[in-house]
């Protein structure tokens, strides 16, 4: 995309935005062809991520752009026609957002090149006209933001180089989406924390473990929901809604979802307050699996992973952990069981991680781990 202010084409003023978002709301009609009745397409959530609201260390997201380009690059699981999806969960104002293009091609929301993003709300663009992607492949998406924004909700930490206004960062700005039409396989959400979001993972190497679940699974789409220091139970001004005050907006809202697995807690034992009774943990999940059953889902738990060697860990926050995971095995919590715990701890300190799979910090598996985390869900649960 070249040139900048007034001059890029399909560009709107701040006036000219309100007759847009009434061009664009439920009843009026979309520019573009008519549906004509045929059958509507599949979508399904190739890429995702899930967004918190920056902090005043989060120096561009809570500055906003004025002007600004913001450029992702991300992995697709399942191929197909492409659609994209914007979200403000945490915004206080709407935010114009465009011109847009996917892999230097225009994207279009109602068939206007610029759309009004309300502020906790989502905005999904029209399919894009001439592409069609492959299953693992990367895509560029280039979102011009006229701003004033203001603070802007983002995923601080996506593993993965992007960049705002030709500065490199890893944090995504306003797009939470990718969804495709051509997912041949299971659609996976997975709620998680940081081993799930990546650390202990090289940056660009699409070594997460949700990463290599995909490329286990031909035609799967796999949405990476994890967020660091993400805790089942409690929020976090940093680090987000907990995983029952976010499940809804994160994970109910995917297109074509079939599936989510849920791995979190250690965060709720490890940092402060640590939660110490089991059975608190216990009932968030059951809390989860019935609303995600309640949504025709089938819901996978994941057991706890060993985290001793740790700054936080002590032998009674272990104990705390064999507990839920003892009651995850054999308590009929969930749908189905990945037991995480055992795929990655050392038999003869099982209160540790296997030192081939520790990062060096004694809690993010390094990526030996997360191919062991991919290889221990069992595939048949998926569909």
């Amino acid at each position: 995309m070249t040139g900048s202010g007034p001059a890029r084409r399909g560009v709107l003023t701040a006036a000219a935005g309100l007759a847009a978002v009434a061009a664009t709301a439920p009843g009026a009609r979309a520019a573009g062809p008519a549906g004509g009745g045929a059958a509507r397409p599949r979508w399904a959530t190739s890429w995702a991520t899930a967004q918190t609201a920056p902090t005043a260390t989060d120096t561009v997201a809570s500055a906003g752009l004025t002007d600004g380009t913001f450029t992702a690059h991300v992995r697709l699981s399942a191929g197909g026609t492409v659609r994209l999806r914007y979200g403000h969960a945490f915004g206080t104002a709407p935010v114009l957002v465009g011109p847009v293009t996917a892999d230097g091609l225009p994207v279009t929301f109602g068939g206007r090149r610029q759309a009004w993003l309300a502020a906790g709300a989502s905005l999904t663009s029209d399919p894009v006209a001439g592409l069609r992607v492959a299953e693992r492949a990367r895509l560029s998406v280039e979102t011009w933001l006229p701003g004033p924004t203001g603070p802007l909700s983002f995923h601080r930490n996506t593993h993965a180089s992007h960049s705002v206004d030709g500065e490199r960062t890893t944090s995504v700005f306003l797009l939470t989406g990718v969804e495709v039409t051509g997912a041949r396989g299971p659609v996976v959400a997975v709620l998680g924390d940081s081993i799930t979001e990546g650390v202990g993972t090289p940056d660009d190497a699409d070594l997460r473990w949700p990463d290599q679940l995909a490329s286990r699974l031909p035609g799967a789409a796999v949405a990476n929901l994890g967020i660091s220091g993400n805790r089942l139970l409690l929020d976090d001004a940093r680090f987000g809604p907990g995983g029952q005050a976010r499940f809804d907006r994160d994970v109910l809202s995917l297109p074509g979802l079939r599936t989510v697995l849920v791995h979190l807690g250690v965060n709720d034992l490890q940092q402060p307050p640590s939660q110490t009774d089991p059975a608190l943990l216990l009932a968030g999940y059951r809390q989860l699996v019935v609303r995600a059953r309640n949504a025709g889902l089938r819901v996978i738990g994941a057991t706890i992973t060993p985290f001793e060697g740790w700054t936080r860990w002590t032998p009674e926050l272990d104990a705390v952990r064999r507990q839920v995971n003892a009651a995850v095995r054999t308590g009929h919590v969930f749908d189905a069981v990945a037991d995480f715990d055992a795929a990655l701890r050392d038999p003869g300190h099982p209160s540790r991680l296997l030192p081939a799979y520790d990062s060096g910090d004694g809690l993010h598996p390094a990526p030996a781990g997360h191919a062991a985390l991919a290889a221990a869900v069992d595939h048949r649960h998926l569909l």
